[in-house]
């Protein structure tokens, strides 16, 4: 399966088995904004977790979003506890390349969020954003309340038509939710801000140019 030509997702059985604890620390705050990385955090703040490609460009995506009070990067949905960068591109892991997204909802709405989101990359193209290929790469929705799940299955539906009308394949973003069973895993210092520490880094994130039909208002507030 390493070498394998397809990507193709492990089964629990065939994940790496990964480590109880993470080998590292995540930074106490974010280089751009200046807030704490990990929680809790503030009351009347809400979290959001979208993958949608190379975390780095997509989380430079969010955190120049007004409203957005802190990002960070890590690994969602997969198999293998506390993983390794290597081991999450390994394909082993299950893993997609997350950005975690805590935002103040009465400066930007979820459905705000969703529109970033979907017109920041393809979401038709299975395990792969352009160039970049690997099962990590797939566009993911991981939500954290019933009503984010019913605004992002909304969008989904609403930008399908979108793509359809213009020559795209079927969305191939799941819509799950992040509960026990998917946790987010902080990526290592290094990923934290990449494109802020090193700007002239690589960032593999491109949408299609077509617009989102959602989203386009403020939240009240």
């Amino acid at each position: 399966m390493f070498l394998s030509r397809t990507p193709v997702l492990p089964t629990p059985d065939q994940a790496l088995r990964g480590r109880p604890e993470p080998e590292f620390s995540v930074p106490e705050r974010h280089t751009v904004l200046g807030n704490p990385l990990l929680g809790p955090y503030p009351e009347g703040l809400e979290v959001a977790d979208f993958a949608l490609g190379c975390f780095w460009g997509a989380e430079r995506k969010f955190w120049q979003t007004e409203g957005v009070w802190t990002t960070l990067v890590g690994y969602q949905g997969g198999f293998t506890p506390n993983p390794a960068y290597e081991e999450v591109c390994s394909g082993l892991t299950g893993h997609t390349e997350v950005v975690r997204v805590v935002f103040d909802p009465s400066k930007v709405s979820y459905e705000s969020l969703l529109k970033l989101f979907w017109e920041s990359h393809d979401p038709t193209q299975g395990f792969r954003q352009g160039n970049d290929v690997g099962t990590q790469y797939r566009s993911a929705v991981y939500t954290h309340s019933p009503a984010q799940a019913e605004q992002a299955e909304a969008s989904r539906e609403a930008y399908q038509k979108v793509l359809t009308g213009s020559g795209y394949g079927e969305i191939t973003t799941h819509v799950l939710p992040a509960d026990e069973t998917r946790p987010f895993y902080p990526a290592e210092p290094y990923h934290q801000q990449y494109l802020d520490k090193n700007p002239a880094g690589y960032c593999g994130i491109g949408g299609t140019g077509l617009s989102c039909p959602i989203g386009v208002a403020k939240a009240d507030g």
